[in-house]
C-alpha cells in the first residue's frame, strides 16, 4: 500500500497551508470579516489558483477529486478566520448532485453555480427527520406537468441566501426510502418562504424553509422518481468524509501547533508546562489519534475517488475523526487554562464548532448503529 500523496496533491496542500498561514490566521483576532476583506481574500485565492476546486477542468475548475478536497478541508480548518461551513472566498463548492446534472439541467443550474451567478443549498432535514430520513413529511405530488410540494425543512444551511435548493421529498411514501425523490427548486417560487433562523453556538444561522403548495416543473426532477435517497447519500457520504472527517484533522493539527507552542512558554511553579507529564501525555495522545484518523479519512477519500462503496468507511471516518478532533481541542483548551477560554484565542471557537460536527450529518451514535449493522452482516 502506498500512503504517499501524489506530487500534485502535495503541492496543492502546501499552497493551501501557505494561504491559511499567511492570509487567514493573521485575521483571527478580528472576529467576523467584513465584505471588503472577504472580497479581497477571494481575489487572492483566485490569483493563487485556489478557485473552483471541485469543478472539472473542462468546465474551468481545478478538477480536484475527493482526496484533493480532503486536503482542502484539512488545511482550511486550521483557522477560524472564516466560518467552518463558509467557502465563499474559494467560490462556493458545487457538490456531487449538481456535478451529476446533464442536458438542460446542467445549463440551467450547474453552470450558473459554477459562474457564481447562483448559490445552492441542500434541503433534506426536518424537525422529525434528522438522522432518520424515513420520517420525512414533505410530500411532492405530481399533477400534470408539475409536482406540488408541501412541507417544512429545518436547519438548512445558507437557505436565506440561496437561489436554488436541492430538495429531497417523498413522491411515494409507501415505498419507504425508495420513495424519496430529488428536485431542483428555485427559491423564488411562490409558496417558498424562509420562516425562521436559528442562532447556534457555532455562529452560523441555519434556516427553516416552509413549502406551501409549491409547484416544481417535472423537468426539475433529478434522475427518476425514487432516486432521491441515493442522490442525497452521495452528498451526505461525501460530507461525512470531507466536511467532517478531514476538517477534524486540521483542527487537531492546529491544536498541536498551539499546545506545543504555549507549553514551551508558560511556566507554573517554576517549570515549563512542557516539562509536565500530564501535558506531554495530552499532546502525545492527540498526535497518535490524529495519525490514526488521518489514515481512516484518506483511505475513505481515496476509495470515494475510485467510485467504490464507501458508506461503511464514511461512518467510521465521520465518528472517529470528529470525536478525535473534539478531544484534541478540549485538551488544547485545558493546556491553555484561562487563556483558552478567551475570544483572543481561536480555541474556544474551534471547541464550539468541533462539538457541532459530532451531531450534524449523522450523530456519532447513529454512525455506530450503522457500523454495528454492518458488523452483524460481516460476522453471520
Amino acid at each position: 500500500m502506498d500512503f504517499d500523496l501524489p506530487e500534485e496533491l502535495q503541492l496543492f496542500q502546501n499552497m493551501m497551508r501557505r494561504f491559511v498561514d499567511n492570509e487567514l490566521i493573521p485575521l483571527e483576532p478580528r472576529g467576523e470579516l467584513d465584505d471588503v476583506t472577504r472580497d479581497a481574500l477571494r481575489e487572492k485565492a483566485q490569483a493563487a489558483g485556489l478557485w473552483m476546486l471541485d469543478v472539472p477542468v473542462e468546465l474551468g475548475g481545478q478538477g480536484l477529486g475527493p482526496l484533493g478536497m480532503s486536503l482542502f478541508w484539512e488545511e482550511l480548518s486550521r483557522t477560524v478566520a472564516v466560518p467552518s461551513r463558509d467557502t465563499y472566498i474559494f467560490r462556493s463548492l458545487v457538490g456531487p448532485i449538481l456535478l451529476g446534472l446533464e442536458g438542460q439541467q446542467r445549463e440551467q443550474y450547474l453552470m450558473p453555480v459554477i459562474r457564481g451567478k447562483m448559490t445552492p443549498c441542500f434541503a433534506i432535514t426536518e424537525a422529525d427527520a434528522g438522522s432518520d430520513p424515513g420520517a420525512m413529511r414533505t410530500r411532492a405530488v405530481r399533477k400534470g406537468d408539475h409536482y406540488v410540494v408541501n412541507g417544512v425543512k429545518r436547519f438548512i444551511t445558507g437557505a436565506r441566501k440561496a437561489d436554488i435548493a436541492q430538495l429531497i421529498a417523498y413522491t411515494d411514501p409507501s415505498k419507504g426510502l425508495r420513495g424519496l425523490s430529488c428536485f431542483l427548486l428555485d427559491m423564488r417560487t411562490p409558496g417558498v418562504s424562509v420562516t425562521a433562523d436559528y442562532d447556534t453556538m457555532m455562529g452560523d444561522r441555519p434556516c427553516e424553509v416552509t413549502l406551501q403548495d409549491v409547484r416544481i416543473p417535472v423537468e426539475n426532477l433529478v434522475g427518476a422518481e425514487g432516486d432521491g435517497m441515493a442522490l442525497a447519500q452521495r452528498w451526505i457520504t461525501e460530507g461525512r468524509i470531507l466536511r467532517h472527517g478531514a476538517r477534524s484533522l486540521g483542527v487537531a493539527e492546529r491544536c498541536l501547533e498551539l499546545g506545543t507552542s504555549y507549553s514551551r512558554q508558560r511556566k507554573t511553579f517554576g517549570a515549563l508546562l512542557a516539562s509536565r507529564q500530564a501535558v506531554q501525555f495530552m499532546l502525545a495522545d492527540t498526535y497518535a489519534e490524529l495519525q490514526q484518523a488521518r489514515l481512516l479519512v484518506r483511505d475513505a477519500a481515496n476509495d470515494l475517488e475510485l467510485g467504490r462503496d464507501v458508506r461503511l468507511k464514511s461512518w467510521i471516518a465521520k465518528s472517529q475523526a470528529t470525536e478525535m478532533g473534539f478531544r484534541a481541542v478540549d485538551r488544547c483548551m485545558q493546556i491553555h487554562g484561562g487563556m483558552g477560554l478567551t475570544t483572543e484565542m481561536p480555541i474556544e471557537r474551534m471547541w464550539r464548532e468541533q462539538r457541532s460536527f459530532m451531531i450534524t450529518e449523522g450523530a456519532a451514535e447513529v454512525m455506530r448503529v450503522s457500523i454495528a449493522r454492518k458488523v452483524y452482516d460481516l460476522y453471520e
